[in-house]
């Protein structure tokens, strides 16, 4: 049975929303901490160190000093830690539904879309 990229991709990444997707992080951790997913580390720490600053006590600009722009640095942070984690998680999903389909019987053909 062939199976498209393009098809594994929609399989992947059917669910939408961080707050679903945090299973697949932690999972993603994970696999990447024992070397089993192939990624560059800066692609997997940035994201994880953007949240850990926004859930950190230790700030910068503090909200209490600084309250509006206390909170702006961290919502600065947060508008680019998650979209970068997001696309990461997605291309882990993808991997990982790759390597489920290539472990089997089944042989995965590239797909191109056609206007």
């Amino acid at each position: 049975m062939k199976y498209s990229k393009l098809n594994l991709a929609k399989e992947a990444i059917a669910h939408k929303g961080f707050v679903k997707k945090i299973p697949d992080i932690f999972r993603m951790v994970k696999m990447w901490k024992k070397g089993q997913y192939p990624v560059k580390s800066i692609d997997v720490i940035l994201p994880l160190l953007g949240l850990l600053y926004v859930i950190s006590p230790i700030d910068l600009l503090p909200e209490v000093a600084v309250p509006v722009i206390g909170v702006l640095d961290d919502l600065a942070i947060l508008s680019l830690a998650i979209p970068k984690l997001i696309r990461e998680v997605d291309k882990f999903l993808l991997w990982e539904a790759e390597q489920k389909y290539n472990s089997g019987n089944m042989k995965v053909i590239d797909a191109e879309i056609v206007k």
